[in-house]
């Protein structure tokens, strides 16, 4: 079965007790232009999902689009535009 989700058994899974939608808190962070952040796909979520081999990536928001932000990322030697919504990301601390 070719896809987006293929051969992402245990990355988009969640654990035991974190099941079920997550809190609408995720949903609404905003995050500044010039900002890293860490990718961490929600799979409850698939709007605005990125591909699943930037999973654990960090990051820059470089705009926004709608509510989802235009990240950057570097990927090997080149860098690539990803447009992910809120849910999958988290604030570099």
């Amino acid at each position: 079965m070719p896809g987006e989700r293929r051969k992402t058994r245990h990355k988009l899974k969640k654990g035991v007790r974190e099941k079920g939608l997550s809190p609408i808190t995720r949903a609404i962070q905003e995050f500044k232009i010039g900002q890293r952040v860490h990718i961490a796909i929600d799979p409850s979520v698939h709007k605005g999902m990125p591909h699943p081999s930037f999973h654990g990536r960090t990051a820059k928001v470089i705009g926004q689009r709608g509510r989802a932000y235009l990240l950057e990322v570097k990927d090997g030697n080149m860098v690539k535009e990803l447009i992910v919504c809120p849910q999958h990301l988290k604030p570099q601390r």
